[in-house]
């Protein structure tokens, strides 16, 4: 009988994002997100005290809508940037920004100076996630696209679960300023194990780009200050002001026109499509999110610890949705998990709706918006990984600016505009008028998402 020979024993390993030459690199950029995302979940805790012992009670608004806004500034610079050089200067340079920002936030003496570090910060965090888009396109091979995203995902699901938990602890213990200058010193670490990958890098200098193009800066500093106007607006519910949000939505999407691929707003098939995914994505699911722990308090009146569980819930699942797109990978076509993931979304929307004009057991919307996250777990990741792989490496950083600008704009325009629907509904009316109008996107969500396959090739 022939001799039976068992597999060699010294075959290379599959390679996985925590692969040898990987690791580092992974858990820095890990890290580095989580930080990002813990960041922008602790402000919120501790901002109310911050604004008092302050004084700036009044500026409480723009502590929050500056460094939306500013990050669109970030968001374009890194990506004209990363275009012509690659992600190393712009990741540098988006750290230290970013690492000002705490700085001068976590010493302010008075509230004007924390806006400004928050601006700063915005800036920086802005321009980190676009540049670390652009270094996994180059650090890694795009079957593992699915699967790092995946694990980012999980570095902004985390924070939403312990972030203000841990940002109060902080600030009774410590006091609120280390909730600022700890993240610092953190950031300035995970940085480090980052540093070894960018230097292996080969030096890019992309002459047939020009030079960056202060059109398109200006363009984002536009966008900036018309999201800072909606956001200001959108708490109040008079005619005037929903004329002046209008005004201000659209010369937000008149200014950000151009920093999109062409056709992104008729969701031309592809890219274009991808991207307007994604502020349907934003806008619909936000826009009902930031609502539902008000409706349980108004029309269930559950506290704030229980309230708090439709979120976790959902938390959760999202975390689930992107380890499973992520074990899926190839095997699950990106339009397809994008789809996916819409329908999900939708349903935990009309569920929402559903419970605020029928009220049944509020178990029913813990599980309705449990699924939601899952939807969101699934389409997140893959409208990232559909964006690299439809974009050319010259295109690359300007692209991820887009999706991020796009993301911005959608969480920031959809809640606003919530905000006056919410104010000028009727009486009793107010959740349902603003789930009504975030259902509307989410079926539009569902009914362009098919689209973002990429278009065939026409044979010649």
């Amino acid at each position: 009988m022939p001799n039976e020979r068992s597999p060699r024993s010294d075959a290379p390993a599959a390679e996985t994002i925590f692969s040898p030459q990987h690791l580092s690199t992974t858990l820095g950029m890990f890290i580095l997100v989580f930080l990002v995302a813990f960041e922008s979940m602790a402000v919120t805790t501790v901002m109310p005290l911050v604004s008092e012992l302050l004084h700036g009670e009044r500026l409480f608004a723009l502590s929050f809508a500056a460094p939306m806004a500013s990050g669109m500034l970030g968001m374009v610079a890194a990506g004209e940037i990363t275009d012509r050089r690659g992600p190393k200067i712009p990741l540098f340079a988006s750290v230290a920004i970013f690492t000002v920002g705490l700085l001068i936030c976590g010493t302010s003496v008075n509230m004007p100076m924390l806006i400004g570090g928050r601006v700063l910060q915005g800036i920086g965090g802005g321009a980190i996630t676009v540049a670390i888009y652009v270094l996994i396109a180059r650090a890694y091979p795009g079957n593992l696209h699915a699967k790092i995203f995946a694990l980012f995902a999980t570095a902004w699901v985390l924070p939403a679960l312990i972030g203000p938990w841990l940002a109060g602890v902080i600030a009774v213990q410590l006091g609120w300023r280390w909730v600022f200058l700890g993240v610092m010193v953190l950031v300035v670490l995970a940085f480090a194990a980052i540093i070894p990958a960018l230097n292996k890098l080969p030096r890019e200098h992309n002459k047939e780009l020009g030079p960056v193009s202060t059109k398109r800066l200006a363009l984002a500093a536009l966008t900036a200050s018309a999201v800072i106007a909606m956001n200001l607006l959108g708490n109040t519910g008079t005619a005037w002001s929903l004329a002046a949000l209008l005004a201000a939505l659209l010369l937000a999407l008149i200014a950000i026109r151009p920093l999109l691929p062409r056709g992104t707003f008729t969701a031309r098939r592809g890219l274009p499509a991808t991207i307007i995914t994604r502020t349907l994505t934003s806008g619909a699911f936000f826009g009902v999110e930031v609502y539902l722990p008000y409706m349980l308090r108004e029309d269930y009146q559950l506290g704030p610890d229980r309230a708090g569980l439709v979120l976790t819930a959902s938390a959760i699942c999202w975390s689930v949705g992107s380890w499973l797109q992520g074990k899926l990978g190839e095997k699950l076509p990106n339009s397809m998990s994008i789809t996916l993931g819409a329908a999900a979304s939708t349903l935990a929307i009309a569920t929402a709706l559903a419970t605020a004009l029928f009220h049944p057991p509020v178990m029913l919307l813990i599980c309705g918006w449990a699924m939601g996250g899952l939807g969101m777990g699934m389409i997140f990741p893959r409208q990232n990984v559909n964006m690299l792989a439809l974009s050319a490496d010259n295109e690359q950083g300007f692209n991820s600016s887009a999706m991020t600008l796009a993301d911005s704009l959608g969480t920031a325009g959809v809640t606003a505009i919530g905000g006056v629907i919410f104010a000028m509904a009727a009486a009793g009316m107010g959740f349902v008028s603003v789930f009504g109008f975030c259902l509307l996107l989410a079926v539009v969500l569902i009914a362009v998402s098919p689209r973002t396959k990429a278009p065939q090739a026409v044979a010649v």
